[in-house]
């Protein structure tokens, strides 16, 4: 049993990781499998490459608790084809651990649902669009029936719920559309923009590559017809269209609070920069010191992207209020 100072240094490690600039979030690609193929994804799936077992992930979760980490998102591949992806879940959440599932949707059940409602786990389906073709033109597969069912299961969820559209050139009129859908079923909506040629992350694709103009506009329609609710991630549409007028932004977390971690356990400072260990072989702290710092201010001063996960920590630090807000909108 874990004494009271035991318990006091895991409650203050994460304070002192923010004062630090040491990671507090991770992103976990729990698999590297999927059942859509995404124009704008180049993550490598479908490959056969390692994936940690049961036992190691709960390894190598508990050793980054130790470290100071508290927030995880859980993504794939499609993270709902792993089959014991429900046990990792629960002793990740068992281990203190606060969790994101990053889903496609097509894959949740009835069952998977009321499992997850059992642990404190927010989850967040990916919808870019309503329309089938469109639907398809972006996935790579004709999944748009399975996604709208399985959001239609969550509505008794009893944990935040977050739908995540990405803007392309193939669905920035439809938008608008989604917002309101995902506000309807109860979900808080969450907008980016898509990226390619930034590092090792996004892939090129005509079919979905806009004009930075007509991109903007759409993140400006939202603010103006105050479709986003108060909070981070009203900020995070006011930052993807400051990011395509060609602004500058605040510091990027990535190696600082945030790093990204593939389903083999290799840790890179996010998913645009190649990898500097694994945690099988080597703990956080060791790998922290072989980032480039370097070449991450340069990405960061560059403002080459504006993921979510790379900017969050930062961003509710520098705007604390913008985490109240946030807070109200998800309760």
């Amino acid at each position: 049993m874990a004494g009271p100072l035991t318990v006091l240094s895991h409650v203050l490690k994460p304070f002192r990781n923010l004062v630090a600039s040491r990671p507090v979030l991770a992103t976990f690609q729990v698999n590297l499998r999927c059942n859509s193929a995404c124009g704008y994804c180049d993550l490598p799936l479908n490959v056969g490459r390692y994936e940690m077992t049961r036992e190691e992930i709960q390894l190598v979760f508990s050793g980054l608790y130790r470290e100071g980490v508290r927030f995880v998102l859980v993504q794939g591949g499609e993270p709902l084809l792993r089959r014991d992806v429900c046990e990792i879940l629960e002793d990740l959440s068992a281990m203190g651990l606060h969790l994101t599932l990053i889903t496609n949707g097509t894959k949740l059940t009835t069952q998977i649902i009321e499992r997850l409602g059992r642990i404190p786990l927010a989850i967040s389906v990916s919808l870019d669009t309503l329309n089938r073709e469109i639907y398809q033109r972006i996935r790579g597969a004709d999944q748009l029936e399975q996604v709208l069912e399985g959001i239609g299961l969550l509505r008794g969820f009893p944990h935040p719920k977050f739908l995540t559209c990405i803007v392309s050139e193939a669905n920035r009129t439809e938008v608008q559309a989604v917002v309101r859908f995902a506000r309807a079923q109860g979900f808080l909506p969450v907008v980016g923009a898509y990226h390619w040629n930034v590092g090792t992350y996004g892939r090129r694709d005509e079919l979905l590559m806009y004009e930075r103009s007509s991109a903007a506009a759409v993140f400006r329609g939202l603010l103006d017809d105050e479709l986003i609710p108060p909070g981070y991630f009203r900020k995070f549409v006011e930052d993807n269209a400051s990011w395509l007028r060609g602004e500058k932004l605040e510091p990027c977390d990535a190696g600082r609070y945030s790093v990204a971690i593939d389903a083999s356990g290799n840790v890179s400072p996010c998913l645009a920069f190649p990898f500097a260990g694994n945690l099988l072989e080597s703990s956080l702290s060791e790998i922290l010191e072989r980032f480039d710092r370097g070449a991450i201010k340069i990405c960061s001063d560059n403002s080459s992207c504006n993921r979510l996960d790379g900017r969050v920590v930062g961003t509710i630090l520098r705007h604390p209020m913008t985490a109240w807000r946030t807070s109200a909108s998800v309760l």
